[in-house]
């Protein structure tokens, strides 16, 4: 793993000036690699996905403990130096780690050399929900993660129904896995140092919560929490062509009209749309 002098040389060498665009903030504490690696809990068999690698300080960390690190870097100057740094601090663990230059946004199954079935990430705050939405739904072989985000944007992917941050991230993330948050860490720990704390995020996949079509229910929930004031009644209206039609779905889907998106679970979202689409037939 790296330190705080070995992260800033290397960054010297390269010329890089970290840039918020591309969110980078960098982990220079050895010993937040060795509590984030232990969180994820992957073992010897694991083919473990990390989002945004960097200077390569949680890649070190990873490489011992599974059968290979898949990194996927959007910044052409790390992704080529990563396979140096690993080479010359673990040149015996080198033949584990694979490099993919490209943008975890747009990563499929097709990119990547195997399954993995791990997601152990630092991630840009800026993109972090939306790239574990779509690893979770691009990558079905994913069984767990540990995702380090800002610590509000944890909060909110692992709500649970009734909390004043419970949202979109909160129903959308817990459609693909059980969210839970297990630590902060400290905004001590990175280069440069960023403006807020940060927190760990474990999932694991479980099944949908039932048959319901996946882009339904989640037009649904952007619907619902669209206009998070109102009533289900009246804030799914444009969704179900009226506000008549939106009470007639929610009756037969068992859930009262009045409640609000905040309260309903992944389970209830899916229960109305899938009573929207019988209706409909």
């Amino acid at each position: 793993m790296l330190g705080s002098g070995e992260v800033r040389r290397i960054a010297a060498e390269l010329g890089l000036r970290p840039t918020k665009r591309l969110g980078q903030n960098f982990v220079i504490d050895p010993n937040t690699v060795r509590r984030i690696v232990a969180a994820a809990g992957v073992g010897a068999d694991d083919v473990v996905l990390e989002v945004g690698p960097g200077l390569g300080s949680l890649t070190l960390g990873l490489l011992p403990r599974c059968r290979a690190v898949l990194a996927v870097e959007i910044d052409p100057v790390l992704a080529r130096r990563l396979p140096v740094t690993v080479g010359e601090r673990a040149p015996e663990l080198a033949e584990r780690l694979t490099v993919i230059r490209g943008d975890a946004l747009r990563t499929s199954s097709a990119e990547l050399p195997e399954a993995p079935t791990a997601l152990v990430a630092n991630l840009p705050y800026n993109v972090a929900v939306p790239v574990v939405l779509h690893l979770l739904a691009e990558l079905p072989t994913l069984t767990s993660g540990l995702v380090m985000v800002q610590a509000e944007v944890a909060d909110r992917m692992a709500a649970a129904p009734g909390s004043r941050v419970y949202g979109v991230p909160s129903v959308k993330a817990a459609w693909y896995a059980e969210v839970r948050r297990v630590a902060t860490v400290p905004r001590s720990v990175f280069w440069p140092v960023p403006n807020v704390d940060s927190a760990l995020v474990l999932l694991r996949r479980r099944e949908p919560p039932s048959d319901a079509d996946r882009g339904a229910v989640f037009d649904l929930v952007d619907a619902a929490f669209a206009q998070r004031r109102k009533t289900l009644r009246a804030a799914l209206a444009s969704w179900a062509g009226g506000s008549t039609r939106a009470g007639a779905v929610l009756d037969a889907a068992g859930i009262d009209p009045r409640a609000r998106g905040e309260q309903l679970t992944v389970a209830d979202f899916a229960r109305i749309a899938r009573t929207a689409a019988k209706l409909s037939d």
